[in-house]
């Protein structure tokens, strides 16, 4: 019941974001491409440089390939130059941040392909750097950055989870700090109310560290 509850009210926040900007809820075909999921690790390390400091992650290629694909393509592309962490969601103990392409359509992939954690094996606990969606196979540019363990975004049979790519291997006291940065009471859309950074924490670039 907790863990409905808990995915109704995120995938109720996601879908207010869309609402509120407009220009990036096009409708683009799914990427549908399907690939064996080594059980081994293959890490490539990107850093991500903010106004609030460096955060390094460390993508785990070779559990999910299609997300770190993704991810490394607007890496690549310097697509998020000048973006931001936008969001900061409380949950228990601590909570999320999010960040991601907001400024304009154009620079947006097509969304990325499903990889839930009951393939890859990874979990969505503090540090993990995850896909942030709407429906199963919406992620686009969007990801989250736990600061705390929440079991409940994981897989299972009835429930398709939000998919963990990564994990952070350097600064999670930016992390944190983006974290607690001041929130507008007046900001967001549903149950994003309250959430929204203000100032948001700007994302200098993202830079690939390893091949």
């Amino acid at each position: 019941m907790v863990r409905d509850m808990t995915k109704r009210i995120i995938l109720a926040a996601l879908a207010g974001l869309l609402c509120a900007v407009p220009t990036l809820a096009q409708t683009v075909p799914l990427e549908t491409t399907s690939i064996a999921v080594p059980s081994k690790e293959d890490l490539v390390q990107v850093r991500i440089d903010t106004s609030a400091g460096a955060i390094v992650v460390a993508l785990d290629r070779g559990r999910a390939p299609l997300s770190v694909a993704n991810f490394l393509a607007y890496v690549d592309g310097e697509k998020f130059s000048g973006e931001s962490f936008y969001r900061a969601m409380p949950y228990g103990n601590g909570g999320l941040i999010q960040g991601g392409i907001t400024t304009d359509a154009r620079k947006l992939r097509n969304p990325v392909a499903h990889e839930p954690t009951s393939t890859t094996h990874l979990s969505n606990v503090a540090g993990a750097l995850v896909m942030a969606r709407d429906d199963p196979g919406s992620a686009r540019s969007d990801f989250f950055i736990l600061t705390t363990d929440i079991k409940a975004f994981d897989s299972s049979a009835a429930d398709p989870g939000f998919a963990v790519f990564g994990r952070v291997v350097e600064g999670m006291d930016v992390v944190k700090a983006i974290f607690g940065a001041p929130r507008s009471a007046r900001k967001g859309v549903g149950v994003m109310k309250g959430q929204m950074l203000d100032p948001a924490v700007r994302i200098v670039k993202a830079t690939r560290l390893s091949k």
